[in-house]
């Protein structure tokens, strides 16, 4: 076939529009901003909220120089704390951040880093959930990409009566959520299941005596302004693990390069996380002291009834999961060595 000038022309024209056309695609994709929705479980003051969507966010569209912008949802403005991780999975939000305990039995396998372990920091069960997870790889986690996980310090007994003993806690309603109400339970409480949203209501009414929960939460959500004493239980000590947790199919979308930047973050933000729960943990005493409130120490004796009256709870996660087909054993063989390790 003959080919004149104009036909040359036109050839050459093409092949520069095949040539040319991927790098001004190219480039245009690493121009457009990528949108990613982050609801969380927190108020937007809260400093979990300001460190694990604000700091987290921004530190991605620093080092995507742009491409990537992660706009903030705080509770109740997207998706609630219980339906925070099924509204990720339908693509509500892009990221989602809340804890496993809103759903018991949804993540079985993860439950049991809530355990009473005697947890002693933030810091320690944050990278015991993480160790955990990485290794096990639970069915339950893979219908999203895990970008962290991190867990608040020891959970401890805030009451409007004081408990120095055992005993003392007999029969008082307490606020609790996911394992740690098996926890009060079996210290002779009644557990009152909700949302941390919901205590300082419930306190100020009187639904219930007191709350379990890490000190930190006394100050950010102000249940210390209506509790008058704190016991620290830290050898029954239970712990709650937060997830922060992407659209698969949102995930699977980023370019690759992009994918690394977050996943960097992602690991950096495990040791941040950690040692923020333990920050404002410590920060929290002063305040309560300057609230009037009385913070209780209990002595080996007392430390160690209130360790073996949980002790079961243990043995009874291992069974019940056990009959699962998961492999429970195992993993608290684990939990309890990883937190010797980092314990030292």
């Amino acid at each position: 076939m003959r080919t004149d000038g104009l036909g040359k022309i036109a050839i050459a024209f093409f092949i520069s529009i095949l040539v040319v056309l991927p790098c001004i695609t190219a480039r245009y994709a690493e121009a457009t901003e990528i949108k990613l929705s982050a609801a969380a479980l927190w108020t937007a003051v809260h400093p979990s909220y300001k460190n694990v969507v604000d700091a987290w966010g921004a530190e991605i569209e620093k080092r995507t120089k742009g491409r990537v912008k992660v706009v903030g949802y705080p509770v109740g403005t997207l998706l609630s704390a219980k339906g925070m991780y099924e509204g990720v999975l339908s693509g509500i939000a892009d990221v989602g951040i809340s804890c496993f305990a809103y759903t018991l039995g949804r993540f079985p396998l993860m439950e049991a880093i809530d355990l009473p372990m005697g947890y002693s920091s933030a810091e320690i069960a944050t990278k015991v959930a993480n160790d955990i997870y990485k290794k096990y790889k639970p069915k339950e986690l893979m219908d999203t990409h895990v970008c962290f996980l991190h867990a608040h310090g020891p959970g401890i007994l805030a009451t409007k009566k004081p408990v120095r003993k055992l005993g003392d806690l007999k029969g008082m309603k307490i606020r609790c959520t996911g394992l740690a109400a098996k926890v009060i339970n079996k210290l002779g409480g009644v557990p009152v299941g909700m949302e941390q949203a919901e205590a300082y209501e419930a306190l100020q009414k009187g639904v219930v005596e007191g709350t379990a929960c890490p000190t930190s939460v006394l100050q950010e959500w102000k249940q210390g302004e209506l509790i008058k004493y704190v016991t620290l239980n830290y050898s029954s000590a239970y712990t709650t693990t937060f997830f922060t947790v992407m659209n698969l199919n949102k995930w699977n979308s980023l370019p690759r390069d992009i994918q690394k930047i977050i996943t960097d973050i992602n690991e950096e933000w495990i040791r941040k996380q950690g040692k923020l729960w333990d920050d404002i943990d410590k920060r929290a005493f002063p305040w309560l002291r300057e609230e009037g409130v009385e913070i209780i120490d209990q002595s080996p004796d007392e430390s160690s009834q209130w360790e073996q009256t949980v002790l079961p709870l243990i043995d009874e996660f291992i069974m019940a999961k056990k009959s699962m087909g998961l492999p429970a054993k195992d993993v608290i063989t684990d939990i309890k060595s990883l937190i010797k390790q980092y314990s030292k």
